[in-house]
Order: structure tokens, then sequence, then C-alpha cells
């Protein structure tokens, strides 16, 4: 082989770099100073996690609102609840009371006869055991259906009271013992009385204070409610009186033995005067205000209990005179109750002379009404 031959040979092999390999590596340039900037780019990692904790913090914010919500109905569900179950109660203790009234009408009506008087007390008796039936129908919050259980028995309390009451007039129909019949038929009105003792003592106070505890405090109230309005009748002694009224009734006629009513006093409120049917205006001088008010007591000056026995007050005034009535439910035997006039408008009285009235009516079988009646001159003044 010639030197020439080698020489191409060389050549070949010793053959320049592309211009793409010399592109490879050379060095970047770099900006002139003050020159224009590439933009900073965010890591590719961050904006995905922004997003998730927005996202966590919505959730969160989302999950409070709805419990808040959530509390806030279920406190005005809890709230309605109660109320709901108090205004339930308050109807079945108004009804009840009102069984109680026509019970003490009936117990003081005058000429009753012993038959009509049975039958009105079972009837209320009848109408007392739907109050209980009502009653288990509530559905009282669950923090108060102990209370509940002894609403229901107070109402079958007062039920099973006035049934027992009326079989013991029953019973004693033919008797002959005032104060023995007395007896019998007292031991049946306690129960009534009873119940309202636990009418109060079991479920109006427990209730009461459950509700505190619940923070429930603008519904009212707890209702109360009374069957015996007025517990005095209740006694042997009271009850002894109205087998006596009864029984005398029954007969027709005038009651026999003594009965009678006497007026003792006239008092004028707020004063506390007591006014003198023999003096005059002058001494009788009463100073006007918007409290004022007559107090006249009354004695049951017979042998036997009295009952709705009417009190008249009359005050002397042009055109048109003042005239106000009153009763007195039961008055015994010695016993001396009052009775008070209120709201009594005076306007073209100040400063002269008048006459206050008084009234008691005569019961069945008085004959002395002499002392039923007085007369008080009187003078309005507007005080010092």
């Amino acid at each position: 082989m010639t030197e020439r031959d080698s020489d191409i040979e060389f050549d070949f092999f010793d053959e320049p770099e592309t211009e793409e390999a010399t592109e490879r590596v050379r060095t970047p340039r770099r900006p002139p100073p003050g020159g224009p900037r590439r933009p900073v780019r965010t890591p590719q990692g961050l904006i995905p996690m922004l997003r998730l904790a927005g996202l966590i913090a919505f959730l969160i914010l989302a999950a409070v609102l709805l419990v808040v919500g959530l509390r806030g109905c279920a406190s005005s569900s809890k709230h309605d609840k109660y109320q709901g179950y108090v205004q339930d109660v308050r109807s079945i203790a108004q009804r009840s009371d009102q069984i109680g009234k026509l019970l003490n009408q009936t117990l003081s009506a005058t000429g009753i006869k012993e038959t009509d008087l049975e039958a009105r007390i079972s009837g209320l008796a009848v109408q007392q055991q739907q109050q209980v039936a009502q009653a288990t129908q509530l559905n009282p919050p669950g923090p108060l259906r102990l209370e509940n259980d002894h609403l229901i028995e107070a109402l079958k309390l007062r039920a099973s009271g006035l049934s027992r009451l009326a079989d013991a007039f029953r019973q004693t129909a033919t008797a002959k013992n005032a104060n023995t019949s007395g007896g019998l038929i007292a031991a049946q009105a306690r129960l009534l009385s009873a119940s309202d003792v636990n009418w109060d003592f079991y479920f109006r106070e427990p209730t009461r204070l459950e509700l505190a505890h619940q923070n429930i405090t603008d519904i009212g109230g707890v209702p109360d409610s009374n069957i015996f309005p007025n517990p005095d009748l209740a006694s042997t002694q009271s009850m002894a009186n109205v087998w006596r009224r009864v029984h005398g009734a029954a007969t027709g006629g005038t009651p026999g033995g003594k009965h009678g009513s006497a007026l003792i006093s006239v008092t004028a409120l707020p004063d506390g005067k007591k006014l003198n049917a023999s003096a005059a205006a002058s001494d009788n001088e009463i100073t006007a205000s918007t409290d004022l008010a007559f107090q006249v007591a009354v004695t049951n000056s017979g042998d036997f209990q009295e009952a709705n026995v009417g009190v008249t007050l009359t005050i002397q005034k042009s055109p048109k005179s003042i005239v106000k009535r009153l009763k007195i439910g039961v008055i015994n035997t010695g016993e001396t109750k009052t009775v008070t006039f209120t709201n009594i408008d005076i306007n073209g009285l100040f400063g002269l002379p008048t006459t206050v009235k008084v009234d008691v009516e005569p019961v069945p079988g008085e004959t002395t009404v002499t002392n039923n009646t007085a007369e008080y001159k009187v003078i309005f003044s507007l005080g010092g």
C-alpha cells in the first residue's frame, strides 16, 4: 500500500463532529444585567395542596354550621314539646277545677233533695273519669314521665272520691244520726282534698323544677288545680250540717229549727274605719282612693249550716245608685265570714253626704230579719 492510500483511510475516520453534537455541549448564555427575567414558576405540588386545604376548611365550616343548625332545631323541638304538654295539662286542670266548682255549688245548694244531690255528684264522677282517660293519652317529655304518672293518680283519686261521696250520701239517706252520717261523708270528701295536695306535691312542684332545669320559663307556668276549693267542707261538722240541710229539704216546706244570719260590721278600706249606723256623716268620713273597698262581716246566728248567703252593698248616687252583690258560699253555725266589695267608682260624691246601705239576704227558715240590714251616713273626702 502506498503512502497516499494511507492518507485517504485516515481522513475517513478522522471526520469532524456534526453541528448537533457541538450544540449539546454549548454553555447557556446568561441574561444581560438588568434585562428581562423569566417568571418564577410555582412548584408543581403546591397548588393541589392549597386546593385540598381549602376544601377541608369548607367541609369543616359546613359541618359546624350543620351541627349548630341541628342543635337549634333540637332546642326548638324540645321547647315545643314541653310547651305542648303543659298546655294539654292546663286544659285538663281547668276542666277538673270546673267540676270542683259544680261540686261546691251542689253541696251548698239550698232546697236540694237527697236523690238530686246523689245524681249530680255521680254525674261529676263520670266527668272526672273522662279527665283521667285524657290524661293517660298525654305524651309527656321523657324527664316528666314520673310526674305525669302522679298527675294521673291525682285525677283517679278525684274520680274515686266523687263516686264514693255519692255512695256515702246514698248509704246515709235513711240514717238518723247527723254526726255519724257527717263523719262517713267527710271521710270521702277528704279524698278530694288529698287529691289537691297530691297535685301540688307530686306533680306541680316537681314539674316546675324540671322546667327550670331545662331552662324553659316562658310557657306560662305549671297549672294548679283544686277540685275541692272549700276544704272547710271536708270536716265532720260541715258534712253533718250539709246532711241536715239536705234531709230537711227532702221533706219539703220550710226548714225546721233555728235558722238565721246577722250583719255584724261594715269596714271601709284601706282606712280600716268601722262605720257606725247611728253616727253622723262627718263621723263616718271615708278617705277616697283607688283602693277603696267595703268589708262586710256576717255571722250565722242559727243552728244549721247555711249556704249561698247573699250580701248587697248600695251607695246612693244620682242619677243611679251604685249596687254590688256577693255571696258567702258556706257558713257554719256560729261562724263569722266576710265579703269585700271592690272597684267602687265614687266620682261625683266627693265632699257630699250620702248613704251606704248593706243587706244580708235572709236564709231559708229565718224568722228574725231585723239584724240583716243597716244604713250608714258617710262623706267621702280626698284626704290630707
